[in-house]
């Protein structure tokens, strides 16, 4: 997920039951690069488990996430959230 009131880099946090942890992605001529993943300053990281999940996910969807973000934050867009029920590997 990202908040609306983001700042670049291109980054989405991933939650879980009170923690969270943030993967910014690095893009290099419009291509992903590298995707950094860190603590989110106040609040307790994802465990371990929860941390390879959101990596998976990110990893997976990282070219859909920068879309989303250049729709909302530069076109100013709506953009629909998408449920993740299942392991995308």
């Amino acid at each position: 997920m990202f908040y609306s009131n983001e700042h670049e880099p291109v980054h989405v946090h991933g939650k879980f039951q009170g923690r969270e942890s943030r993967a910014e992605i690095i893009l290099l001529d419009g291509v992903v690069h590298e995707i950094l993943y860190t603590g989110v300053a106040g609040k307790a990281p994802l465990d371990n488990n929860e941390k390879r999940y959101f990596q998976e996910i990110v990893t997976v969807k990282a070219d859909e996430i920068v879309a989303k973000w250049i729709d909302f934050f530069v076109l100013h867009k709506s953009v629909s959230p998408e449920l993740i029920t299942k392991r995308l590997k």
